[in-house]
């Protein structure tokens, strides 16, 4: 689907739908609002599904995989050769998301959407062998950045059409911390060294140095906030348009996405600045421990539903929070009513 044609199916949620499942919350025999995010989480699925017979049935986790030509000017701890081995590990149930898949029954997709290198069975949506590197010229071209967004939107619609329920994002890239804090300082309009973190574990002098890198990339290409895509191709990376078309994608085809942290959230800071309508359709599973993790939440409107100082990436996150939706509508469909139990409604008292 192009982007274009995306951006004409993506409507606001079923209001109806949200009152219903609402009601239905306020007629458990519990105190009212007492499960918190878990009731907010399942009301905003149910608008989103159209329904107030939420299904959760089929899960899946997709990783956006890519490499970041910045990481020549020395701004990560490890080389990005790093990223297809861990791309390829997401098919071993090696990696850490993908061991919380198997746990949670949830299906890994693993994409190529710009490594360095071919990795045999990742999904190859490949737009380019690594961006460019940023500090000396744009990462991308434009018509490259569309072309992610897009080969986001697609998958989105292939996995609607297997039928699955509700998508959790994720990403793998070295370099990427360094990208995220790129595009989070310009569409925040927040100084760089606000918003950069130490990332997978830079000394104090390559986080100094890493600041002074985004700071110069920014300068050089000076990025147009009011245009995402610019964004996103002057200092961004593939993953993360790639993730914004996931979240365009599923507002289109009226499916729920989870973020996963600081790298997923900035993808949809992205994408609900193409269509602010996209940030209906978003849930947040954490709040990310790098700088800017909390600041992108707030300027989404969201709260997060986790709070674990978690910094993994992978969607490891996003993955986390099925356990709570799942466990949430088990609640929602089976417990009793307080008419069954023969017992007043709780009603609010302010």
């Amino acid at each position: 689907m192009r982007l274009s044609e995306c951006l004409g199916k993506i409507h606001p949620l079923d209001k109806e739908a949200c009152l219903a499942c609402e009601r239905r919350w306020d007629s458990i025999a519990k105190p009212l609002k007492s499960l918190g995010r878990i009731e907010e989480n399942l009301i905003q699925i149910a608008g989103i599904q159209r329904t107030s017979q939420i299904h959760l049935h089929k899960k899946a986790l997709v990783i956006m995989c890519a490499d970041n030509g910045v990481v020549a000017e020395g701004v990560t701890q490890t080389g990005q050769e790093v990223t297809a081995i861990v791309a390829e590990n997401f098919l071993k149930e090696k990696s850490c998301a993908a061991i919380m898949c198997r746990d949670t029954g949830t299906d890994i997709y693993p994409v190529d959407i710009g490594m360095a290198v071919d990795v045999p069975k990742i999904i190859n949506q490949k737009v380019a062998y690594g961006t460019r590197n940023m500090a000396k010229e744009p990462a991308m071209t434009r018509e490259e950045a569309v072309c992610a967004i897009e080969n986001g939107i697609s998958m989105v619609e292939e996995l609607f059409r297997r039928g699955y329920d509700v998508i959790a994002t994720g990403e793998m890239g070295i370099g990427n911390t360094t990208t995220s804090s790129a595009v989070a300082s310009v569409l925040l309009q927040v100084p760089v060294e606000q918003v950069t973190g130490r990332g997978a574990g830079l000394s104090t002098e390559g986080l100094l140095k890493k600041i002074q890198v985004i700071q110069d990339a920014i300068a050089r290409h000076q990025p147009e906030k009011s245009d995402p895509v610019d964004v996103l191709a002057k200092v961004g990376g593939f993953d993360l348009a790639g993730l914004a078309g996931l979240y365009l994608g599923a507002a289109a085809m009226g499916m729920p996405a989870v973020m996963d942290g600081f790298i997923s959230s900035v993808a949809a800071l992205a994408a609900v600045m193409i269509c602010p309508e996209t940030q209906n359709y978003i849930l947040a599973s954490h709040v990310s421990k790098e700088p800017a993790g909390a600041m992108v939440l707030r300027a989404l409107h969201k709260s997060p539903s986790i709070t674990c100082d978690m910094c993994l990436g992978e969607g490891t996150g996003a993955v986390a929070l099925f356990p709570l939706l799942e466990m949430g509508l088990h609640i929602y469909e089976k417990m009793s009513t307080f008419s069954q139990i023969k017992i007043e409604d709780y009603v609010p008292l302010e």
